[in-house]
């Protein structure tokens, strides 16, 4: 998941295009991750000595940890750290970016210290996030909205990209939108009630909404009909319904009321509104702790099913 957050706060850095993110998250899932990008991510060498051991293994036949170690560079301790972080997602991607050019290992090395910089990352918590820990992500993109969002949307979102990526996509991105009225065609809600309410909600458009409905239903689905719409509000049911026993568990009781599909549909009201990108689009997560003061607002040609 650390792939997706970072690679978007290069999109925004203006160090790549959008195509070339596209490009490396597809290219990064056939990438090996070479001992020059770990070795640079561990702090043990520096770009210029990667560059003298890849220009000795031009010269004669041996492993990159092999040369490092004959030049002093590393020790055989620090080859056998490298190779147990050798599948780090955040190296996927920055092995991805080099292979196709559009990063050199320094380059991305910066990078990371400037997104370590930007977001007042401590080191645990930054490792945290390398490794992927969505705990940690999803406090990180909580972390500068007000003071008690966390609080209010930290266990609900986490368990939504966790559950994002076991039933849908595991290239998921989230983002908190400063705006707070949905973009999609099509809206799903369901009014969590109890001791801690929760309106919650799903806006998409009509070709995420699709493929949100298809890899729920296992199958391809073309036309927003009554299947399409019924995964797409079982999906929301069943993570609300995880929720709920998380909640349970922690000694707060919950009930759902039944989930309901709205075409052409608006939600207005105090809340959060996260648009959550995947691999074939984005579409707006809605959540407010007060779902009374929430107002759906339904177009003329607008269709619903409970």
């Amino acid at each position: 998941m650390f792939s997706q957050f970072f690679g978007h706060y290069l999109l925004n850095q203006g160090l790549l295009s959008r195509e070339q993110l596209t490009d490396a998250l597809e290219f990064q899932q056939s990438v090996h991750v070479k001992f020059g990008v770990i070795a640079v991510d561990e702090g043990f060498l520096t770009p210029e000595q990667v560059e003298k051991v890849h220009e000795m293994q031009k010269q004669i036949d041996k492993r990159f940890g092999e040369i490092a170690v004959e030049l002093g560079y590393l020790t055989d301790d620090q080859v056998e750290a490298m190779l147990s972080v050798q599948k780090q997602n955040h190296l996927l991607l920055a092995q991805a970016l080099v292979d196709r050019g559009y990063m050199s290992i320094e380059e991305f090395s910066n990078a990371l210290n400037h997104y370590k910089r930007d977001f007042s990352l401590s080191d645990d918590k930054f490792e945290a996030i390398k490794r992927g820990d969505i705990d940690a992500l999803v406090t990180n993109i909580l972390d500068h909205k007000e003071s008690n969002t966390i609080e209010k949307y930290g266990n609900y979102l986490t368990l939504f990209a966790k559950n994002m990526i076991r039933f849908i996509d595991d290239q998921v991105y989230l983002e908190v939108c400063d705006h707070k009225q949905n973009e999609g065609n099509w809206l799903v809600h369901q009014d969590i009630v109890g001791e801690a309410p929760l309106f919650t909600a799903i806006s998409a458009q009509e070709d995420v909404f699709l493929y949100i409905a298809s890899a729920y239903a296992e199958e391809e689905l073309t036309e927003v009909d009554e299947l399409a719409k019924a995964s797409v509000s079982e999906f929301l049911n069943l993570h609300n319904g995880i929720y709920l026993v998380n909640m349970s568990n922690e000694g707060i009781e919950l009930n759902m009321n039944p989930q309901e599909v709205v075409e052409s549909a608006k939600v207005n009201g105090e809340g959060l509104l996260v648009t959550v990108h995947t691999s074939k689009g984005k579409f707006d997560l809605f959540l407010s702790t007060q779902p009374s003061t929430v107002l759906i607002e339904k177009g003329e040609d607008s269709q619903q099913l409970v």
